[in-house]
């Protein structure tokens, strides 16, 4: 029986660019060889498609910074999953994409377009999930009308605070208040978040997330313990055991998650059983809300004995410090199984 050939795509025009590396070199480590013919394609991050000259481990990065995609030759995906790339004999054709794009361009939508377009089955959600996955100020009502508690936010657009910057500020300051955290709309990774405490911060926070998107959320800041869980599956998603994250800083952001050590990840979180049941019910329902597929991670606030959805991420981080495989293997699933899971996930999605 000959093997499946499996295109790994990472890299990635979004300022999660060097996470998308960091995880491809996890799932090219770990994926059965016995199984799979595996074929790196990476995306640098002026958007140029290659087939690389040297694999997601050997790409080396400065201390305190995470590795980017290097040279290669440039490589063009065509109808059917033909993969063409002048002087590379190690082209042919592939079956599937196992897609490890994080953020814009990648996690959006944008990349499932054209693999439908071009007929290739792929890992994970479908484009329109993929969309309001990507886009919290479009899941977050989304979420709210299928019954499921949110984080409380606002949303608000650049062309408005061009217009008239005190006036979005005290919209933001008057319907939010203080803590608050400002975040771009179509980000992962913590990238642009900001803590505010004053009008002063708030102000910089809406700049800084500004600078990563056009619509950005101010959120009230929730004091209470923030726990995650996966979800895996198709029509009939389950979730996993619930983890917590203790961040390094004051919330879990991009150093704390990925550039620093001391965050700590406790898994399963210690909650009483009837509150992880309502969290695993409430990731499901999140899931099938916005019509998600193959995977998601489901990011939570727990106050007291309150709940409160944060945010899906349909192409959750697959590091070696990630919480969606840790939480599968918790739950019964080894990295290597995860990954031959979403592969059947992913060709049952897209059998004729």
């Amino acid at each position: 029986m000959s093997k499946l050939r499996i295109a790994v795509l990472y890299g990635g025009t979004s300022a999660e660019h060097e996470v998308s590396v960091v995880s491809a070199r996890s799932v090219l480590a770990a994926i059965d060889r016995d199984k799979y013919d595996v074929l790196p394609i990476a995306i640098t991050k002026g958007g140029e498609w290659l087939l690389p000259d040297r694999a997601p481990d050997q790409l080396k990065a400065p201390q305190g910074a995470l590795p980017e995609v290097g040279g290669g030759n440039a490589v063009v995906l065509r109808e059917g999953g033909q993969v063409l790339a002048p002087g590379r004999s190690d082209t042919g054709s592939v079956d599937l994409v196992f897609i490890l794009l994080h953020g814009p361009g990648g996690e959006d939508g944008t990349v499932q377009g054209l693999l439908e377009t071009l007929s290739v089955p792929y890992v994970g959600a479908g484009v329109a999930a993929s969309a309001l996955g990507m886009d919290k100020s479009l899941q977050k009502p989304v979420f709210q009308n299928a019954g499921i508690p949110v984080t409380p936010w606002t949303t608000l657009t650049y062309a408005a605070y061009e217009r008239d910057p005190q006036a979005t500020l005290r919209r933001a300051r008057d319907t939010m208040g203080f803590p608050c955290f400002t975040k771009p709309a179509n980000l992962g990774s913590s990238v642009g978040v900001s803590k505010c405490e004053t009008a002063t911060e708030l102000q910089r926070g809406m700049e800084k997330a500004f600078e990563y998107d056009r619509t950005i959320l101010v959120e009230k800041a929730i004091d209470g313990r923030e726990l995650e869980c996966a979800v895996l599956g198709n029509d009939e998603p389950e979730a996993s055991v619930v983890g917590e994250v203790v961040p390094a800083h004051e919330f879990y952001d991009y150093e704390a998650k990925y550039l620093i050590e001391g965050s700590e990840l406790t898994i399963p979180a210690r909650i009483p059983e009837q509150i992880a049941d309502r969290i695993r019910r409430y990731a499901v329902q999140a899931f099938q809300a916005i019509g998600c597929a193959g995977m998601a991670r489901v990011d939570f606030f727990l106050r007291g004995d309150e709940i409160f959805l944060n945010e899906i991420n349909t192409i959750p981080g697959f590091t070696p410090i990630s919480m969606y495989p840790k939480l599968w293997e918790e739950s019964g699933i080894p990295y290597a199984k995860l990954i031959d899971r979403l592969i059947e996930l992913a060709l049952e999605r897209h059998r004729p």
